[in-house]
């Protein structure tokens, strides 16, 4: 999608700067980072310009960090395609990298001056990485049911499906409810931590692999919402069940 988003851009009389990124975990690092602000003070980039981040979380978390400090910040947009980040990254101005000790250990709190999610982008989503995404919208469907139109389990055949209806409710849904954390606890000192359900174990998951690959972030955290399930049924915070959901 980048040539054509460059391309509407440029038909706008903006002057546009193309910087590809390799997805995956491995990008997520202090180096790239450094490599994207060398990059843009290469590019003679200044306060008044934009950094537009089209991509996974990935590219979002690293543009987003590049973004936030460079010249001591300049205003970024999220233009998230993949469902993951649609959902998730792409909200609520977490950006981030990897060290070997763990996941995201250096990052800012910065807000995007707008995401923009087009769901047409997921129809082209690989299926891995689109189940992979199922994971966040399977969080916030047990963090807020109420948000839903009918249930995440009724949902889900349709979703597996991409049926784009249920899409955009799905990926509107998951937004308001992650901008409705973010908006009491913008610095992630409070209720927002409920976002992080799955998150401990998932993270743990992805480290001890090497962010190989062998696991996904959704697959890793969708490991870590049953792990903590079953936890919480026996300790007696949880209903008998909630795992096998």
């Amino acid at each position: 999608y980048a040539e054509r988003l460059s391309c509407s851009l440029g038909d706008a009389g903006l002057e546009v700067r193309l910087k590809e990124i390799e997805p995956g975990e491995d990008s997520k690092s202090i180096e790239k980072a450094m490599e994207l602000l060398d990059y843009f003070l290469e590019s003679g980039l200044n306060r008044a310009d934009v950094a537009v981040a089209l991509g996974g979380g990935v590219v979002g978390d690293l543009a987003g960090l590049a973004a936030s400090v460079y010249k001591r910040g300049i205003k970024v947009i999220q233009i998230p395609t993949t469902l993951m980040a649609q959902v998730d990254s792409a909200i609520g101005g977490k950006t981030g990298v990897n060290l070997e000790d763990g996941k995201n250990l250096v990052g800012t709190f910065y807000q995007p001056t707008a995401v923009i999610a087009d769901i047409e982008t997921l129809k082209t989503l690989p299926a891995r990485e689109f189940t992979s995404g199922l994971a966040e919208v399977a969080k916030y469907g047990f963090l807020r049911p109420a948000a839903w139109p009918q249930s995440i389990v009724e949902m889900a055949d349709l979703l597996r499906e991409r049926d784009m209806a249920v899409l955009e409710q799905v990926v509107a849904a998951c937004a308001r409810v992650k901008a409705d954390f973010v908006m009491v606890d913008e610095y992630d000192t409070g209720d927002r931590a409920a976002l992080n359900y799955g998150h401990t174990l998932g993270h743990s998951l992805e480290s001890a692999t090497e962010y190989s690959g062998a696991y996904t972030h959704g697959e890793a955290v969708s490991v870590g919402m049953v792990y903590a399930a079953l936890v919480g049924e026996e300790i007696g915070v949880s209903p008998r069940g909630l795992s096998d959901r």
